[in-house]
């Protein structure tokens, strides 16, 4: 019987992505664990994994095409010992099978197709269960229906703890527990989005000919619907403050000045070169474990309160913008930050970083200090419920001692989720931020 490979969820927010490249053709054998395709989704590109064997029977979406939906059909697989020309005959009426994202990510191409009018297979959804999806392959699923099992109680073998047909099978003879006679709850409809003026009318403003359409890519559809999701949901507020930079431009200097050498194919480099955003990181994760409650996310039922702070680190990538996460940054050294950071940046513009790299996080440092810009204000990033603005470092007056005296001040400006984070609990926490700031050698012991 021929096997539908669907469009896989690469995350478990991801509803669509680009089928950037198939990496096998029609007619092809593949077994389970081969890479059969890339999918770009809006901040990288993965490779995926066949989970079951065969042959390509038929290629339904071809490379290049952009916006396929989760679920959507995107090629048919003929079993082993079977028609191929058959199987591909049948499309969309076989079982369906899920392709696994792999471990690896890749370069996205430069260009891409127009789209294609691939019609989605019908498919039955992920089971939800207690709120929490249950990533299985549609075979798994049906296979799981047809012998009543519940699968929130099946151990998944498959990439990334997926519930595959093995599994299934096994928990089957194995008597798992039997599943729920009727879901009891449906999805909430989505929050409707304020539209503002129409494609056309917008357009009818200038003149014909004075302008180009640049269409939108998936990340900039992803940070237009996440940046007003975050200003239509959050009452926020902002806490500034300055803060005196010498005492930190110092033991930076004198850090960076004794840093071991390693060689390399250049020859001979220092093994780290702190920057003063890796003391903001710093700075902020140790700040964030010292007022563990605002260390916190918003729910509709509890705030989440983290045991670690991970912290976001802006990075502009050409027409696009992400934060990798510097996980657990409070139990880090200032040199792994550093080096993590350069990693996670490089590989940021590369199209390279894992979903798990830059989802979810507990706050964020965005610096346009090197811009020259003095101060700004962020948007929160949610499940985020806090992130810092750092403004340049100018040479100001400031007294010291009672002495009007010449020092390098940095403007931080902390936006805040108030559901979260109520005025004197954010003040608290610049309060810690500017503190370890100020006295840079307590970011040391």
């Amino acid at each position: 019987m021929p096997i539908n490979i669907t469009m896989p969820a690469l995350s478990p927010t991801m509803e669509e992505g680009n089928l950037a490249k198939w990496l096998v053709k029609e007619g092809d054998k593949i077994k389970s664990g081969d890479v059969i395709a890339e999918i770009e989704t809006d901040k990288a590109t993965m490779e995926v994994e066949a989970v079951d064997e065969g042959t390509i029977a038929k290629i339904v979406v071809p490379a290049g095409t952009e916006s396929v939906k989760v679920n959507a059909l995107i090629a048919i697989i003929a079993e082993e010992g079977e028609d191929v020309a058959a199987a591909a005959a049948g499309a969309g009426s076989a079982p369906k099978v899920e392709a696994a994202p792999a471990e690896k990510t890749a370069e996205a191409p430069k260009a891409a197709a127009p789209v294609a009018d691939a019609a989605p297979a019908p498919s039955t959804p992920a089971p939800v269960t207690d709120g929490k999806r249950v990533f299985s392959s549609p075979l798994a699923r049906r296979l799981a229906k047809e012998a009543g099992l519940d699968l929130s109680g099946v151990t998944g073998t498959g990439p990334h703890g997926r519930v595959v047909k093995a599994d299934v099978e096994k928990a089957a003879a194995g008597g798992a527990k039997a599943a729920p006679a009727a879901a009891q709850s449906a999805a909430a409809p989505a929050p409707a989005v304020a539209k503002g003026p129409s494609d056309e009318s917008t357009l009818k403003l200038f003149a014909e000919g004075s302008y180009e359409l640049l269409p939108h890519d998936g990340m900039r559809k992803t940070i237009a619907a996440r940046l007003t999701e975050s200003t239509q949901t959050v009452p926020s507020y902002t806490v500034s403050m300055d803060c005196e930079l010498d005492a930190l431009l110092a033991l930076r200097a004198e850090i960076n000045k004794s840093a071991p050498v390693k060689k390399t194919e250049k020859g001979e480099v220092p093994a780290f070169k702190l920057s003063v955003n890796d003391f903001i990181i710093k700075a902020m994760a140790l700040a964030l474990r010292d007022v563990p409650m605002a260390n916190a996310s918003w729910t509709s039922t509890a705030r989440v309160l983290h045991k670690h702070s991970d912290v976001g680190v802006a990075v502009s990538i050409p027409d696009g913008l992400i934060t990798p996460i510097v996980r657990k940054a409070e139990t880090k050294a200032l040199s792994v930050i550093s080096n993590e950071v350069k990693d996670m940046a490089k590989r940021a513009r590369d199209k390279k970083l894992k979903p798990e790299e830059y989802q979810g996080g507990t706050t964020s440092v965005s610096n346009l200090g090197m811009f020259g810009v003095s101060s700004f204000t962020s948007i929160v990033n949610l499940p985020q419920a806090s992130i810092v603005s750092i403004g340049a470092g100018v040479e100001k007056p400031v007294v010291r001692n009672g002495k009007i005296e010449v020092g390098t001040v940095m403007s931080a400006t902390f936006a805040f989720d108030h559901r979260v984070i109520d005025g004197a609990l954010g003040a608290e926490l610049a309060s810690a931020f500017k503190r370890y700031i100020e006295n840079p050698m307590s970011m040391l012991v």
